[in-house]
């Protein structure tokens, strides 16, 4: 099966957009520690890939820089709960 940054992240962002569904109102910093845990999580997981052989380097780099992405939409995210 052909891996995808896509694919290795849909999961890790449903969960991410419940657990915001789920929050109350200090609810900002979970959220933000949702992503970093995601970020982490992901960057680990592109780290193994990358020793493994299983993706080269400028694949690894290009799913860094998607995940360094999707952080930066999500935290924009929540820095609006409070904005509610």
């Amino acid at each position: 099966m052909k891996f995808t940054a896509t694919r290795a992240a849909a999961p890790m962002l449903a969960a991410f957009v419940l657990s915001l569904a789920a929050c109350d109102s200090p609810a900002e910093n979970a959220a933000e520690e949702n992503i970093e845990e995601m970020e982490d999580a992901r960057d680990n997981q592109v780290d193994a890939m990358e020793e493994s052989g299983e993706i080269t380097e400028d694949q690894a780099d290009a799913m860094d820089d998607n995940t360094d992405a999707m952080e930066e939409a999500m935290e924009e995210q929540a820095d609006e709960i409070d904005e509610m």
